[in-house]
């Protein structure tokens, strides 16, 4: 018998949903959070997964009964847009969080007390107009190691757990970061408007993978990876940051060669996000920017159209059904 997911779904505009059924029927998420609630992104914490985390307009929210109920953290973050959460998946009293305009924040006690890191950003740009933390990953292999990628000004790296941090580059110019993946061999991958890169965990040698020839759209926004094989990476596309479709690029190899799998319709716009589960490695979600959501459950070879659709959708996470996960 396949295992249950919860499905939670954060927009810009109408809040948080949640699907108990890995998609089939779904509910807002209104107990703390409002209707109009902007939520950027979610993180779960790994060792615990009652722990929700929430990046809204208004600071950092968290749920301790695994969606059911969200109360608002204060936070030096209460007036910035949280974008990024991550959890120190060695030590889950280690949180990382970026925001709008863009900085960087750590706690060390589970969220309770936040300090701003060393970081330095640029307070306008003229690409974006406000800088922001599109991208936070820590090295699964070493938590000492952590990557933030910034929209639009590069890659930031700690390697002593955020108490300092460097810039580094894919390559000269590229300083619009979408997406930044972390592999468990010590493999990293980013992803900017019109590339993607891998680099090792020293960001000493980077190498693009040339996609543009090889996309259908070749704008390229969220990673996801298939939670058992660093290999299988996928890269959400479109024709424009607002276009009007999108695609889903799977690759087997590690970004060497590339494939398009099918859609059961064109979607409306570009693929956003995606999001992966350990215990189900071959289940796969991805949504559009425009509320669509797709899934697939042979590890992204072939998709099917959830039925219900969303506003505009910044962040999916999967999990598991607490029967399932006890039994």
């Amino acid at each position: 018998m396949p295992l249950s997911f919860s499905v939670f779904v954060g927009t810009l505009g109408t809040g948080l949903w949640r699907s108990r059924d890995t998609g089939g029927h779904w509910e807002p998420v209104r107990q703390g959070l409002s209707p109009e609630t902007r939520i950027f992104c979610l993180a779960c914490d790994p060792s615990n997964p009652d722990a929700i985390y929430a990046g809204a307009a208004d600071g950092l929210w968290r749920s301790l009964d695994r969606g059911a109920n969200f109360h608002h953290v204060e936070s030096p973050m209460n007036a910035l847009e949280v974008w990024r959460i991550a959890v120190d998946p060695a030590n889950s009293s280690v949180l990382y969080a970026g925001t709008r305009p863009a900085a960087l924040f750590r706690s060390l006690d589970g969220g309770v007390r936040w300090t701003r890191l060393s970081a330095q950003f640029p307070e306008t740009c003229p690409a974006v107009r406000v800088p922001r933390v599109t991208s936070l990953a820590v090295d699964p292999t070493d938590s000492r190691v952590v990557w933030a990628g910034i929209e639009v000004d590069g890659v930031q790296l700690s390697i002593d757990g955020g108490e300092t941090w460097r810039r580094v580059g894919p390559a000269s110019g590229e300083l619009d970061i979408h997406d930044i993946i972390v592999t468990n061999r010590g493999r990293v991958f980013v992803s900017t408007p019109g590339d993607v890169f891998s680099t090792d965990a020293e960001a000493t040698l980077w190498r693009p993978f040339h996609v543009q020839p090889h996309f259908r759209y070749p704008y390229c926004r969220g990673l996801g990876l298939k939670a058992d094989d660093a290999e299988v990476l996928f890269v959400g596309t479109g024709e424009a940051a607002v276009g009007a479709t999108g695609a889903i690029q799977r690759s087997a190899d590690g970004g060497v060669t590339w494939t398009r799998p099918e859609l059961p319709i064109e979607p409306n716009s570009p693929a956003w996000a995606f999001a992966t589960h350990k215990s189900d490695p071959d289940l796969v979600l991805c949504c559009s920017h425009y509320g669509q959501l797709f899934i697939s459950r042979d590890a992204g070879l072939s998709w099917a159209k959830v039925r219900r659709e969303f506003t505009q959708t910044r962040s999916l996470m999967l999990l598991v059904n607490p029967l399932e996960e006890s039994s």
